[in-house]
């Protein structure tokens, strides 16, 4: 069904290339729904799936709403995923009511090529999982209200929510720094242990 539309993509002007990876995603079995956009060097993305141009904020609505997706290079096929979505919270940061505060960034860049660099990624993700599922118990316990109150309520809560998770990933780094020094003061003569900068 599907896969018979998808070749469509060459006579509609897209990229041969778009509607080969279309079909090649479609081909993986039924279990499968992992959606395939490709970046093209224009820097335009192309939505495999629809057959289609998308912007930025579409893969922000599909981040949203919790869809399966892989981003690549149009050419090289790279996994380009990880930098789109970099790119969504830099829009995110600099626009709106930023979740991150200066000092926090920079606490994040003193990591990289850090010792502890794989564990402070590990630890912000357990931590970041946890607050999402908390969210989500919330969400679930809030269903037998009115669905339009609650949502006037949680559109007035937003910047709330930013500042609530920006303090909890503070108080988490804070955490993580202080398990560095426990780690220092035991292992002072580990090799290949530096500590954060201040």
């Amino acid at each position: 069904m599907a896969p018979t539309r998808r070749p469509s993509a060459k006579t509609e002007g897209a990229s041969p290339d778009a509607a080969d990876e279309s079909a090649k995603a479609g081909s993986k079995g039924a279990g499968t729904t992992t959606r395939v956009l490709k970046k093209y060097p224009n820097r335009r993305l192309y939505d495999t799936q629809n057959s289609s141009y998308i912007t930025l904020a579409d893969v922000k609505a599909m981040v949203l709403a919790a869809q399966d997706f892989v981003v690549r290079d149009a050419k090289t096929s790279e996994d380009l995923t990880r930098s789109i979505l970099l790119q969504i919270i830099l829009e995110e940061e600099t626009g709106g009511v930023p979740m991150f505060s200066s000092q926090m960034l920079a606490q994040i860049i003193r990591f990289y090529g850090h010792s502890m660099q794989g564990m402070m990624g590990t630890y912000l993700e357990k931590n970041l999982q946890a607050f999402a599922d908390m969210q989500a118990r919330v969400a679930e316990q809030s269903k037998g209200l009115n669905p339009e109150l609650w949502t006037q309520f949680l559109n007035g809560q937003a910047p709330g929510m930013q500042g609530v998770m920006g303090n909890y990933l503070e108080q988490s780094r804070h955490m993580f720094e202080q398990m560095a020094k426990q780690a220092e003061a035991l292992f002072p003569g580990m090799p290949g242990f530096v500590p954060p900068k201040r």
